[in-house]
Parts: structure tokens; sequence; C-alpha cells
């Protein structure tokens, strides 16, 4: 029986908002630390070499499973939203709200591109289709993402432009992605080459937005009033919105009739939010002041639990296939 192995990035996500927590000064407001220039550079570079990986061939093949592409999309950005809007309602103070709203965001963010690859590889899955949606899902986002959360942010940020946030973007994210897929063709075997370094140069990145955030979160005494009841409640909610999506997505994978592999797929892929978009999306789209700690807690603690979960469950996926090939 194979033990169960917990992420080592997982890790090294609790190591930095506990370096937060304990040396704040050095990601503060005046420290000396040029740490908003270099998270926005590593944002940019970020980018350019996920456009680097984007190879037209690949797109354009990935086009034809139509269903597939539409199911997965619509789960990742229209069905999630949606469940986080049904307890709207319940909000009843500006503590609830901030956790709402870290929910809607976790919801509306893209797929993950990598683990959503590597599991549906694991789960013997349709990986072309992983492929295409995974990388078409961050373009999606930069659209779609703000127009989810700039409704409820304008009703409550008086500073809060739409219009800027899209340039931002734009300017941020777009215009390396496009610099990168319109160098793909000479650059391409570059990314393909230094994919272990560039994954870790990723997740640098991520960690640096993280301690920051945090950083001044703690500064700020923004976590004061979540109580560890509070924190364990927010897990809970996250596991349970992981599962809600990744069933209701099995369920409609079978009443499309989709085949085992578009299953596995679109179940992967359309279950799962990306860390990297949501580190560098809250970056940009929360006005200067917003609590971004209390942003990143569900995104953060639903990142952990789905690697887990989906690791546990494409293991099972491919133990049952390689079983299935043996000869009678």
């Amino acid at each position: 029986m194979n033990r169960l192995r917990i992420d080592p990035f997982v890790l090294t996500l609790l190591g930095a908002v506990l370096l937060a927590y304990f040396f704040p000064h050095w990601g503060s407001r005046e420290s000396t630390l040029p740490m908003d220039e270099a998270a926005s550079v590593g944002i940019a570079l970020i980018f350019f070499f996920y456009g680097l990986k984007l190879s037209p061939d690949k797109i354009r093949m990935g086009l034809r499973n139509t269903k597939l592409h539409l199911l997965i999309q619509l789960c990742t950005f229209l069905l999630f939203p949606l469940i986080v809007i049904a307890f709207y309602p319940l909000v009843q103070d500006e503590e609830s709200r901030s956790i709402w709203l870290a929910f809607l965001f976790l919801a509306a963010l893209p797929s993950t591109v990598s683990a959503s690859v590597v599991m549906v590889s694991i789960a013997r899955g349709n990986i072309p289709g992983a492929i295409f949606n995974a990388s078409i899902s961050g373009l999606i986002g930069i659209v779609v993402t703000p127009l989810w959360l700039g409704f409820f942010l304008k009703q409550a940020e008086s500073d809060f432009n739409l219009g800027a946030v899209y340039v931002k973007l734009l300017t941020e994210i777009l215009l390396p992605v496009v610099v990168g897929a319109l160098l793909q063709k000479y650059l391409g075997s570059f990314v393909v080459k230094h994919a272990g370094k560039l994954a870790n140069f990723d997740k640098a990145v991520i960690l640096l937005i993280i301690y920051k955030s945090f950083a001044r979160s703690f500064e700020d005494e923004v976590f004061s009033s979540v109580a560890l009841k509070d924190l364990g409640l927010i897990a809970l909610a996250a596991i349970a919105l992981f599962f809600l999506v990744f069933l209701l997505t099995g369920y409609l994978s079978e009443r499309l009739g989709f085949s085992v592999e578009d299953r596995i797929t679109a179940q992967f892929c359309g279950s799962k939010k990306s860390l990297v978009h949501g580190t560098v999306f809250a970056k940009i789209l929360f006005p200067a002041g917003f609590p971004v700690g209390i942003i990143f807690l569900p995104l953060m603690l639903f990142h952990a639990f789905q690697i887990l979960a989906v690791s546990v469950i494409a293991g099972r996926h491919g133990r049952r296939e390689r079983i299935s090939d043996q000869p009678d």
C-alpha cells in the first residue's frame, strides 16, 4: 500500500505564511525591499513563459472536441461562481462579506494548467483535451474573472475601477502571453528543455506574493477576528465546494454520453482552480488596503485539498485502467 505523500509545495506555502507571521517587516509597506516590483516582473515572466507553451498546432487540434470544452469552461466560469453566489443572502456583516468575496474570487478563477494535465495523464484521460482546456482557461479568465468580482466590489469599494483593472491585466498578463505566443516558434523548445526550472520559478513568484500579502495582513491585524472555528468552517466549505463541482461535472459528463477518458478530463479540469492566477489576479483586482490575506485563505486551502483529492482519484483511475489492460 502506497503511503499518501503531502505535496512539498503545500508545505512551502505554509512556510511562507509562518515567515510572514514571525517576520512581517520584510514585506511591510515601509520595507526597503522592492517586493512589489519583483512581484510585477515575476508575474510578467510567468505569463511570457506561459505564452511560449501555447503551440498553435495543439490549440487547433484541441478545438475539435466542442462538447468537452464547453462543459469544462462552463463549470469553471459559470457553475463555480453560481454556487457561491447562491450563498450571498447569508452575508450579514463586513467579516462574512470578506470571506464570501474570497470564495467568489476562488470560484471565478481559471483552471490550473500543469496539475490538471499531470493528473489527467496519471488517470489515463484525454490528455490533448486537458492541455487545450487548461491552457485556454487562463486566457478566458483574464476577461471573465474581473467581471464576476467587479460587480460585487463596485458595490462596496468606491475606488474600484474595472477599466483600470483590465488595463493592468492587459499589460501585466495578456501582453506577455501574446509576446510569448509570437515567439513560441523560436523559443518553444526552451520551455520544454527547462520545464522543471520554470515550474520552480513560478512557485517562487507565488511564494513571494503570498508572503507579502500575509505580512501586510498580519501587520494590519486582519486575522484578529478569524477564530480557529471559523478557519475550520472555511476549510470545510472549500472541501464541500470542490466535491460538489467534481460530482456535478461527472454527472453532466455521463448525461452528455462522454467516454471514460473525456469524463476524467472534464472532472479533473473543471473542478480545479489555479493558484498562479489567483495570486496574480488578487494583486491586480483588489484595491489598496483590501485584506488580501483573507482572500487567499480559501484559495490556499482549496489548492491543497484539490492536489490531495485528485491525486488519490487519479491513482485509482490509473490502477483500474492498468488492471483492465492485462490479458485474461
